[in-house]
Parts: C-alpha cells; structure tokens; sequence
C-alpha cells in the first residue's frame, strides 16, 4: 500500500496545538479575536468567513453570521445580504489566488441535510477543479488535500484584504 503524508493535519486528529473548543465554532471564535489561529479570512457588521478545518478541498470556506440562529428564515435581511455580498467576494478570492474551474455553493441545513454544525446557519464555499474527485475518496475512504491550511489562509486573505 501506498502512503500519503499529511503530518500538518496530526494537531486536528490527536487535538494536539491547543484545546478543542467547546461550544459552537461560528459563535466561539470569532470571539477570540484570533483570527489567523482561527482560519478567520473576513470579518463583517453581521457576518464573518473562515476556512474549513477539515476541508472538502483546499480553500473550502464557511460564511456564518456572528448570531447563533439555526434556521436560514430567521437570519435579518442584513445577515443574509452580507453572507451573499461575503460569498461573492471570497469566491472571488479564492478564483484570482487558486484558479478553480468552478465553485460549490450551500446550505445544509439541520443533520438529516448533512450539517455537522446544525444550531449555526452557515454557506459552504468550495473550490472544484477538473479532476478533483478520484478513487482515493471512494476506495482508500481518504481525500488528498494538496496546500497547507496556512498556506491557502495567506492566500484567500491577502486577496479579501486587497478586494
């Protein structure tokens, strides 16, 4: 059998790197004002973005308001605005420093629809390119993320800070 190294992502799998927080992430920390430590790329009036811990592909990110509220028909109309205006800039972002071939864009919305996170609204934004899904998902029931997490933080946030 082949291997494939990955040892950056070891600090997630054993929490190793500092305590796992408890509590909601979308609620939690963006109040630690730790934005890097945190993968926190934008912050907004009502709503932030911030990578994808344990990312579907490199530059995946999530868009949250700063408000706790699990049900898309609750958020305000400023919430909502800004999570959109923010999902237009990010994929913006993300197209000039990582040049994908297209975009995944949603909501799941409560744990039947998939959510991992189902007291917190939040929109996924995925990078895709041509070839991007493979048997390694399917067969080895592992998927190859190619960047480091820091190294897309850098990236995706100096094209948001440059807008």
């Amino acid at each position: 059998m082949k291997r494939l190294w990955a040892p950056w992502r070891m600090a997630y799998i054993t929490g190793i790197g500092g305590p796992k927080d408890k509590g909601c992430i979308f609620c939690v920390k963006p109040k630690q004002k730790r934005d890097a430590a945190n993968l926190i790329v934008h912050r907004g009036e009502t709503a932030f973005a911030m990578m994808n811990l344990f990312p579907y592909n490199n530059g995946h990110l999530m868009i949250a308001p700063y408000r706790h509220v699990g049900d898309l028909t609750k958020l305000t109309p400023a919430e909502l605005l800004e999570m959109m205006t923010l999902a237009q800039s990010c994929q913006r972002a993300v197209a000039r420093c990582m040049r994908p071939d297209g975009f995944n864009l949603g909501f799941n919305l409560g744990r039947t629809a998939g959510a991992g996170i189902a007291g917190h609204v939040h929109l996924h934004l995925v990078p895709r390119w041509n070839g991007d899904t493979n048997f390694m998902p399917v067969l080895g029931g592992a998927k190859v993320i190619s960047e480091s997490l820091d190294a897309s933080y850098r990236k995706i946030r100096s094209q948001l800070k440059g807008k």
